[in-house]
């Protein structure tokens, strides 16, 4: 299993990172084996949001050989033609692979800016998606597309996508690996080999930190009201000792997980240099 990271686009204390930050944050990937650097794509959200096109565009010539991500980007949002030159444009800026992850997103207040009705996200999906492969049908891109694993989606991904992006914070190993299972099948009855059809998992919010006070708070006070969710159903995610975020990704990768990526909540320079020398170890062994 290969690990990736997200850039720290959203506000969760540290403030937005300027472009030498977000620079130095790559290059620290890059340092300590990191092989993918992904964005996540929102117009609103509930705390301050950079955005991640631009944010990827601002590191595509310091990434090198890592693969550049949106996950997701959002062609109902932004609308087919918007993306397909955003996305052109930063397979021009990088040296490196571009994985042009899309998906509907799960964010009212993105189609609310946009005057789009949130109800109608998956049809317009379907539509925007078919557009898009159109428009990038010359460049190459991998067009990779965003399900928590319903049947419907993972069917219609199946049928349609280059690979699939699951999400962390919305599935556990055993969820992830059962939702797998069923696109296999799919995948098969649409005559594709599944062992050819890559998948990642996105969003897997990470703090190593030895302080059971400090994980509790990040999970109740910060992470938990940013996602909507109840704390104690985030408990999964390796927010916590080296050993317990190692033992997070001891089971995805357990799971069958081919590639993870991870979100630092705080300090995120100092949050990689943690998974890569007290976590990233155990996954090897």
């Amino acid at each position: 299993m290969r690990l990736g990271v997200h850039l720290p686009v959203a506000d969760f204390g540290d403030g937005l990172p300027t472009a030498t930050a977000l620079r130095d944050y790559v290059l620290a990937a890059r340092d300590t084996g990191f092989d993918t650097v992904a964005g996540n794509d929102h117009l609103r959200w509930r705390l301050p949001w950079l955005d991640g096109l631009g944010a990827l565009a601002a590191v595509a010539a310091d990434a090198g050989p890592l693969t550049l991500a949106t996950t997701v980007a959002l062609p109902v949002v932004r609308h087919p033609a918007v993306l397909a030159s955003a996305l052109t444009g930063l397979a021009a800026l990088h040296p490196g692979p571009v994985v042009a992850g899309i998906g509907p997103g799960s964010g009212r207040a993105d189609y609310a800016a946009v005057g789009v009705p949130f109800a109608e996200r998956w049809s317009r999906f379907d539509a925007a998606a078919r557009e898009l492969r159109k428009l990038l049908a010359d460049t190459g891109l991998p067009l990779w597309y965003a399900s928590w694993g319903s049947q419907a989606r993972l069917r219609a991904l199946a049928a349609d996508a280059d690979g699939w992006i699951a999400s962390g914070y919305n599935a556990r190993p055993a969820q992830y690996a059962a939702a797998r299972a069923t696109l296999d099948g799919h995948l098969r009855a649409a005559g594709r080999d599944p062992a050819a059809f890559p998948d990642l998992i996105a969003t897997v919010w990470l703090q190593v930190t030895d302080s059971a006070a400090e994980a509790e708070r990040l999970l109740c006070d910060v992470l938990g009201p940013a996602l909507g969710r109840d704390p104690a159903d985030l408990g999964h995610l390796p927010v916590g000792p080296p050993e317990h975020c190692a033992r997070v990704l001891t089971d995805y990768a357990a799971a069958g997980a081919r590639r993870v990526l991870l979100w630092p909540l705080r300090d995120g320079i100092r949050q990689l240099r943690r998974c890569g020398e007290e976590v990233a170890p155990h996954l090897s062994r």
